[in-house]
Formats: C-alpha cells, structure tokens, sequence
C-alpha cells in the first residue's frame, strides 16, 4: 500500500477540527500558560492527528504530551469494531505519526490501545487539558469522561468532541450526566465540542467572555443549564488563530488568498521559544514577557 504523501500545511491534514475550536484551544492553552497553570496534555483518540499536531505547539519545557488511540489494534467487542471499520477504516499509527512529524520534531508519547489503558499510562492530577475524541459509544465515553477527571488538574479543561451530534448520542447521554451527576461543570459549547472543569468555572467564564466581547467573528450568549452558566459559541464566521507551518523546506508558500484554508495563516511552529511563538499570536507584550522569563527557569 503507498503511503500519502506528507501534509505541506495545516489544511491537508484531514479531520473535524473546526476555526471556532481552534481558536478555543488556543485561548484555552494560552491563558493557562499566562496564569502559570502547568501542566501534560491528553488526547483520546487522535485520528489522522490534525488536533494534536495543534496542540502540540503549546507545550512547555517540561511538560508531556499523551495521545491514546486504538490505530490498527483490535477493538475489545463487536459494536466497537463495526464502527472502527465503519468510521476509521484508513486509520493507521504510521499514517499519524507521518502526520505529527511533519509539523513537529518529535512524536508525543503514544499509548496504542484502549483508552482504558490511559488509566495506568498517565499519572492522575498531571494534565491541565484533556480532548476526548474516541468512542462514540456511551459506555466508553462514560469511561473517558472518567478518566478525563481523574488525570486533569483541579484547573484543568476537559474538551469533549461530538457532543451534540446526531450519529452519537451516546456522547450527548454520557456528557450531559457528567453535568448533573458527576460534577462537571460546563464553561461552553461550540457546534461540535463542550468544554468544561471539574474546578472553578467563574475565573475561565468571565475571561472567556471578555475576549468574546473583543471579537466581531464569534457571536455568543449565556444559558443556564442545569444551574450553570454555560456559554453558547456560533463559530461559523470564526477567523482561526495562526496554524503550524510543516518543518518541509521544500512546502509551497501558501497562497494569500487560501492560506491554511480555515482562514489562517500557516505560522513556524518550531525555531521559536514558547515566548516567541505566543508573541505570534499578538498577545500583550506583558504576558510575553513573562511567559520568556518562565522558560528560561
């Protein structure tokens, strides 16, 4: 079997992870840095790697990044394995890690199995964000809801993908009992991921809010759901931060028009100092200043 040829840019990668979320996680890893919230990264189940490449970018010295999938290994019973096949046929840890790579100079550790294995292979109360993107089947996303909370830090973020989406409702159930019985509390919603804390929402919520009420592409409200505030986000005019540029010398320049195609432009992900790379993304020259001092301790 050929293999693909390696991605040039952000936008070849194939997957699901859309402007409005990007700029989530982005905001999301970047305020915790700002904050001095330490801490690993986790992502169950990975794909093709294109949330995980951007992730990656916002590692620190020090920090670990952990991705759990089930690649080309078998699925533990019959409803799993008909949707692997269904859903993930192409799907192989080679075609992932050919992914990463591209954009990135080492892979994260790779834990290849059942996201249950998560449970001895990540030390609990080390990770200040997790992505849960496996299963869509109830018991199994129960399970990494679970797993989510006890591997996350008491700041930590949980972001669980295909909340609300049609062909998974066992997401939904699994979700939303997190919320009314097993203390998770929701911070917002996009189209396609619910974000949420198992710590305090208030300090996230209402920086959340102010930055946006800075943007004119992301129009937003406030609910209340099940006693909580929870924000609403409709991301479809959403302008996408800055992508990783693929480490290839020899990839085309992006064309200015199409560049990253999810209305970003490529940005160097590697060659810069964790300083640098976030004073790409304009933020204030303070908070640059202090992340640069915290990297070189």
């Amino acid at each position: 079997m050929t293999s693909a040829p390696a991605p040039a840019r952000f936008r070849d990668v194939p997957g699901w992870f859309f402007p409005a979320d990007q700029v989530l996680f982005d905001w999301f890893l970047t305020r915790q840095h700002a904050r001095g919230e330490r801490g690993d990264l986790l992502e169950i189940g990975v794909y093709l790697g294109k949330s995980a490449i951007f992730s990656g970018c916002y590692l620190a010295e020090g920090e670990r990044f952990t991705v759990c999938d089930l690649f080309d290994s078998p699925a533990e019973d019959r409803s799993n394995s008909a949707e692997m096949a269904k859903s993930y046929a192409t799907l192989t840890r080679r075609a992932f890690e050919a992914n990463y790579l591209a954009f990135h100079e080492r892979l994260p550790r790779i834990v290849q199995g059942l996201s249950s294995l998560v449970a001895t292979e990540v030390p609990d109360a080390a990770c200040r964000f997790v992505h849960v993107d496996a299963s869509h089947l109830y018991d199994h996303v129960r399970g990494d809801i679970l797993q989510a909370r006890a591997k996350l830090l008491p700041y930590g973020i949980v972001a669980l993908d295909d909340f609300r989406a049609e062909h998974c409702p066992g997401v939904a159930a699994a979700t939303w009992e997190a919320v009314t019985s097993g203390g998770l509390r929701p911070v917002c919603v996009t189209g396609t991921k619910f974000y949420g804390t198992w710590g305090d929402p208030e300090p996230v919520r209402d920086e959340l809010l102010g930055m946006l009420g800075s943007r004119r592409d992301l129009w937003h409200e406030v609910q209340s759901v099940a006693g909580q505030r929870l924000i609403r986000i409709d991301g479809k005019k959403a302008d996408a931060p800055r992508h990783p540029a693929a480490l290839r010398v020899d990839a085309p320049a992006p064309h200015p028009a199409s560049a990253a195609g999810d209305g970003a432009a490529e940005r160097p992900a590697h060659g810069r100092s964790l300083a640098g790379r976030l004073a790409a993304r304009t933020l204030p020259g303070t908070v640059v200043r202090a992340l640069a001092g915290r990297a070189r301790r």
